[in-house]
């Protein structure tokens, strides 16, 4: 199983291209409406960038969330994909405005934003063209302002995707960066002749051009910035002070591993990234109350440490999560055992997640579990109440499926299903033209109006699981004591500020017996999770056996 395992994580670290790729030309044939102009073969020979280059001065405006906003969760949003407001067939900022009351019912902490910059593909939106700018498709400044005063206004931190390693092939710095006299042939890395021995995800990461190269590993429209250049560091800086200043309450960093290269045989995660990465959270954390969060598959813990991002993805342990949900034993016990710092160390401070945007990372978790509604609710239990800022991809909390003609990462970034169809032309309540991407294949019985109405649903185990974590401090942040796994069942007990929480997770189908140990002799506990359970009584040894039905979750107050 641990060699299995290990293959698993290579092929995932390998397929890491996805993470900041996805061509020009595959958003052209999964999407529809006008598609987006080509990259250009060779940039235009002109030495004048015109791109905001001016520096920003901080001018933190507070923040009037609550302290530890983001340990409530956070739910992951593609904007596209969202809402459509103004019957384009494409997801805006103001459709997604029309949606934060439905969100803040969720009870999430606040919402992760996929790239909204203008970007050379306008849909994948990893190639930035301005950093400074949002997609024309998806709204202007002032709504991204609007935006973060209504999200405010409901207890909701907003970040955004920041793309820090590399720019659109259309960037004007990159543009002119071609010509070998430019002020900025120095922002990203050229070199002639084209350099040899090279092999990234299996491809040669230096693009021709002309008797020059650049090097791009995610693709040609991706190059890839010289982040030893403090000229380019000082700009994103200047950048993250541009959005910060606006309200914004933190970033997500894209692909930071690849932030530094070190030659041919050193080019993911070297220790350069770190101190570029402690740089941008000290900027970071001198304003009030924000958040980050870095994305390196290959060494998520190293980019936790608080001398690196000091928050990073828990890759690895979301696949553990969906197999321990799918029965796997040794899984299961794998995700009991995570949380553990290495010896010496404290815990760090890790997102967890269950699937995302990139395919490298697995399907919609309702493809993988067969949309067998009692294994996503296991899945959800796990991410939810163990230690960690849990992140939701939009459409999680109702099983939303992939398209069932698409294939990738386009496959998970379909329109959100609001409701079964028949309001809005049978988009799924999504727009009331054609949407932009095919629907999900279970839009008409996984939507939010169905589930909302029934109480066994999935989006209403969400919502009860965040409420606990919110009203909970022994879960929103608390110890991580006593995991064990007897057969299907996890069970575990977290602590704080005089308060004890104890969980037992049963992902088998059948009725499971299981006995929690280390209870006060004739202890009463109450049962906070089901809500059809009446409280339990340990006995006089501090044991407590009970039978867990199938599939169940229990939660109970010490």
């Amino acid at each position: 199983m641990k060699k299995l395992m290990n293959l698993a994580i290579a092929a995932a670290v390998l397929a890491l291209s996805a993470c900041g790729g996805g061509g020009t030309a595959i958003a052209q044939a999964q999407t529809t409406g006008p598609a987006p102009a080509p990259p250009a073969t060779s940039p235009p020979a002109s030495t004048m960038a015109t791109f905001d280059t001016s520096a920003v001065a901080k001018n933190d405006p507070g923040s009037s969330l609550p302290a530890g906003w983001m340990n409530k969760g956070m739910l992951q949003i593609y904007v596209r994909g969202y809402f459509d407001s103004n019957g384009d067939g494409v997801g805006d900022i103001k459709g997604l405005i029309s949606k934060l009351d439905y969100i803040q019912s969720l009870g999430v902490g606040g919402i992760w934003l996929m790239p909204i910059n203008k970007s050379q593909d306008r849909d994948h939106g990893y190639a930035v063209a301005d950093y400074r700018a949002v997609e024309a498709d998806y709204g202007t400044l002032a709504d991204v302002d609007e935006l973060l005063k209504q999200a405010h206004a409901r207890g909701l931190g907003v970040i955004m995707d920041y793309v820090i390693n590399h720019s659109a092939a259309t960037h004007p710095a990159f543009e002119s960066s071609a010509v070998i006299t430019s002020a900025y042939r120095d922002w990203y890395l050229w070199q002639s002749p084209k350099p040899t021995g090279w092999s990234i995800y299996g491809s040669d990461p230096w693009r021709v051009s002309g008797s020059q190269a650049y090097f791009a590993p995610f693709s040609d429209t991706m190059p890839d910035f010289n982040l030893r250049n403090p000229a380019v560091v000082d700009w994103h800086l200047n950048n993250l002070r541009f959005w910060l200043n606006r309200g914004m309450d933190g970033f997500r960093f894209d692909a930071v591993g690849h932030l530094v290269e070190n030659g041919p045989n050193a080019w993911d995660n070297q220790p350069e990234n770190n101190a570029l990465l402690a740089q941008v959270q000290g900027l970071v954390s001198d304003y009030t109350n924000r958040y980050i969060v870095c994305e390196g598959p290959g060494a998520p813990r190293m980019y936790a440490a608080s001398n690196s991002c000091g928050s990073a993805f828990a890759f690895q342990h979301n696949g553990r999560l969906m197999a321990a949900a799918k029965g796997d034993a040794i899984a299961l016990s794998e995700v009991a055992d995570y949380p553990k710092p290495a010896p010496g160390r404290t815990p760090e401070r890790m997102a967890t997640f269950l699937s995302n945007h990139d395919a490298f990372a697995g399907t919609r978790v309702a493809d993988q579990l067969g949309s067998n509604v009692g294994r996503m609710k296991v899945a959800a239990s796990m991410l939810l109440l163990q230690p960690g800022t849990p992140f939701i991809y939009y459409g999680e909390e109702i099983g939303l499926a992939g398209a069932a003609n698409l294939s990738g990462d386009w496959q998970l970034r379909t329109p959100m299903s609001w409701n079964a169809g028949s309001a809005n032309a049978g988009n799924a309540g999504f727009s009331t033209a054609a949407p932009f991407r095919a629907l999900s294949a279970n839009a008409a019985s996984n939507n939010v109006a169905a589930q909302t109405a029934d109480p066994s649903s999935l989006l209403n185990h969400y919502k009860a699981l965040l409420a606990l974590r919110t009203a909970r401090p022994s879960l929103l942040q608390g110890s991580y004591e006593q995991a064990s796994t007897s057969g299907s069942v996890l069970s575990f007990k977290r602590s704080a500020a005089n308060q004890s929480t104890r969980v037992a997770i049963n992902t088998a189908p059948l009725p499971t017996p299981v006995t929690l140990q280390n209870l006060s002799a004739n202890q009463r506990l109450s049962v906070l999770h089901p809500s059809n359970r009446e409280a339990l009584i340990a006995d006089a040894k501090g044991d407590l056996t009970l039978v867990l039905q199938a599939f169940e979750s229990l939660v109970l107050g010490e």
